[in-house]
């Protein structure tokens, strides 16, 4: 097993492993009740951290996991009423209208 991330954001530490997942890379999350601990523990202890199962695949997980934010992809801009949305969206924030094309 070999630690490909880690980050105070569990959000962002379950993300990164469901991208793995998705690659075929088998990863586990470990520390993710540590926050309540900060304080008593040093800071850098507590974070959530991402580990890759086997060590053959570390290189491929941290590779894939630096390219993650380029491959969000472009903005769009909603046909109904013309909000320029963020990538990651399927429906406008504004009116509601799913994202076409």
């Amino acid at each position: 097993m070999r630690r490909v991330y880690s980050s105070f954001d569990l959000a962002a530490v379950h993300h990164a492993r469901n991208l793995l997942e998705a690659e075929g890379i088998r990863a586990v999350v470990r520390n993710e009740i540590l926050s309540s601990a900060m304080g008593e523990l040093p800071p850098a202890e507590c974070q959530a951290e991402l580990w890759v199962l086997s060590e053959s695949d570390a290189l491929r997980a941290e590779l894939l996991l630096r390219e993650a934010p380029a491959a969000r992809g472009q903005a769009w801009s909603c046909e109904s009423c013309g909000e320029v949305c963020e990538a990651q969206f399927t429906q406008c924030w504004r009116c509601g209208s799913p994202r076409r094309g």
